[in-house]
């Protein structure tokens, strides 16, 4: 955990030695207004609550996360510093979750920063705090699952827009899986055990249901699964691919 924790300060602290952290993060800031205010009617929805602020999140993280990620691992095997990096006396696990953990921890900083809106809302009407609560816990929760697979992603490649494009495809997917058009396109020929399926692959699915509120066990389950699955499929590529 020692080494762990060294490697989260050190990448953590690396976000803000670049302009990428202010970029990314005024850039999310200023899209999750406009999104809230503009195009998901606020103020005209008369309603103390934040749904029309994290209903755009997963199509945010479609786009940003996977410009967070990319430079996560293709950019160290282009430098060449990945050899270097992984001779330090830590342990591959220890790296990849060090990495992760501090993308995270720089991502949640980023949607903090947004708590302004929360203020907001309590100012003028008297929202469910609870459910708020609940929105960005699953706000979190989507943007380590998609880091998860965007830092897979990045380990595969030398090329950080090969990274960000194959990331962005792979999130669209799952997140367009349970939708009543992609549900509707098995109807009539795919058995009903694959239509679940899909339909529970939805990391929207997912996403939505904890933000009315409502905290099941089996999205929390389903977030966390994709990061553990994806994680050991960073540290197995890595492993694969270090000699490259």
């Amino acid at each position: 955990m020692t080494r762990t924790s060294a490697i989260f300060r050190r990448e953590l602290s690396g976000y803000f030695t670049t302009p990428l952290a202010y970029v990314f993060i005024v850039i999310f800031l200023v899209l999750a207004g406009v999104l809230a205010f503009f195009v998901g009617n606020f103020f005209d929805r008369g309603q103390a609550d934040l749904q029309s602020f994290f209903v755009f999140h997963p199509w945010l993280y479609l786009v940003l996360i996977p410009a967070l990620s990319m430079r996560l691992w293709a950019e160290e095997r282009k430098s060449g510093t990945i050899e270097l990096f992984l001779t330090l006396p830590i342990r591959l696990s220890e790296a990849v979750i060090g990495k992760f953990l501090a993308a995270w921890c720089f991502a949640g900083i980023a949607l903090l920063l947004t708590f302004p809106f929360w203020i907001t809302v309590n100012v003028l009407g008297d929202p469910d705090n609870g459910m708020i609560l609940a929105g960005y816990l699953a706000s979190w929760l989507m943007a380590g699952a998609v880091l998860a697979i965007g830092a897979a992603v990045s380990a595969g490649t030398k090329n950080q827009v090969i990274a960000f494009v194959v990331t962005a495809a792979l999130v669209f997917v799952l997140a367009v899986a349970g939708t009543p058009t992609v549900l509707g396109l098995l109807q009539g020929w795919a058995p009903s055990s694959v239509i679940r399926a899909v339909a529970g692959a939805s990391l929207f699915g997912h996403f939505t249901a904890i933000t009315r509120g409502v905290v099941d066990l089996r999205d929390l389950v389903y977030f966390l699964s994709i990061m553990v699955a994806f994680l050991a499929a960073n540290a197995i590529i890595i492993d694969l691919k270090k000699a490259d």
